[in-house]
């Protein structure tokens, strides 16, 4: 079962905001975070996917959600790549 890392663009904010986790269905998990039941960061904003990376294994997957959450210039990066 393959897991996925993904990064959100909040499209109703007014600052820039980006939101990286971690799933295995990128759709359910989307759906949620526009419905309010995702992550308390995420509640009350509308979000779109601009990134994500597949894993064959869940601690790979969770070592990379880490390093990406940290990596403040990569999300930059990948942000601005989809403005």
């Amino acid at each position: 079962m393959p897991f996925y890392v993904y990064m959100l663009k909040c499209l109703s904010c007014k600052k820039k905001r980006t939101y990286v986790g971690y799933t295995i269905d990128l759709k359910k998990r989307l759906k949620l975070h526009n419905n309010g039941s995702g992550a308390k960061f995420t509640k009350g904003n509308t979000w779109k996917i601009i990134y994500k990376k597949k894993f064959n294994l869940k601690k790979n997957a969770m070592k990379y959600e880490y390093f990406l959450k940290k990596n403040q210039s990569l999300r930059s990066e990948i942000y601005n790549k989809f403005k």
